[in-house]
């Protein structure tokens, strides 16, 4: 099994609270906190410098909100995944921060090995959204737009690729699922993101839940 060293750079404005985030971190093994920031200013100055892989944020930060601070990564153009790790799972939270840019969106509440795994999905690219959120998210979307009416529907393989990718698979696992290359599978989700208008999985899975395209599994708890 190969082992994958993941840098992060934690943001939140309170120190116990990033204690107890950065214990079960450093715990994982994998995964190397590189620095921690209290307020929006100070992680902006950290990730400039430093370049983690993942920025995992708080939403509410002096300085600088952890959605203000993604929007900044994604206008400065670095190659920084960003993870928002909130208290907060108001609709209005969720939509903001995936429309700054932000790759996922988990809670506070969440076990240590859910937040861990939430660091490795967006650390490939994967969707990373707790099934509670997303849930929230269709929901809070379910009415949809005039302009999703106008968008060009997905072909059935295009369906199946979209579905996979929200459970969480990688292009390779996609692609020994239904047979096909990691290429072929690439080629799809630039696709699917071209008939979406959007630029991330988390962003096209968000937006296949909210026309009702795709769907999550029914929790087995």
């Amino acid at each position: 099994m190969t082992s994958t060293h993941i840098r992060v750079v934690l943001a939140d404005d309170h120190a116990v609270v990033r204690k107890g985030i950065r214990d079960f971190l450093d715990d994982d093994g994998n995964i190397e906190v590189l620095a921690e920031a209290g307020d929006g200013q100070k992680v902006k100055e950290l990730v400039a410098a430093l370049q983690p892989d993942v920025a995992i944020l708080d939403i509410r930060m002096p300085g600088a909100t952890g959605i203000e601070v993604t929007r900044w990564i994604r206008e400065q153009g670095l190659p920084v995944r960003v993870l928002i790790l909130s208290a907060y799972d108001d609709d209005a939270f969720v939509v903001a921060a995936l429309q700054a840019g932000a790759n996922g969106y988990v809670l506070k509440s969440a076990e240590a090995e859910q937040i861990t795994s939430a660091v490795r999905a967006v650390y490939n690219d994967q969707a990373a959204l707790a099934p509670d959120i997303a849930r929230k998210l269709m929901a809070h979307m379910s009415k949809g737009s005039q302009s999703d009416a106008s968008l060009e529907p997905l072909s059935e393989r295009e369906r199946e690729v979209l579905q996979l990718a929200a459970v969480g698979l990688t292009n390779r696992a996609i692609g020994l699922k239904l047979s096909i290359s990691d290429r072929t599978v690439q080629g799809h989700l630039a696709s699917i993101y071209a008939k979406f208008h959007v630029g991330s999985r988390t962003e096209a899975v968000t937006k296949g839940l909210q026309l009702g395209i795709i769907h999550l599994p029914e929790s087995e708890e």
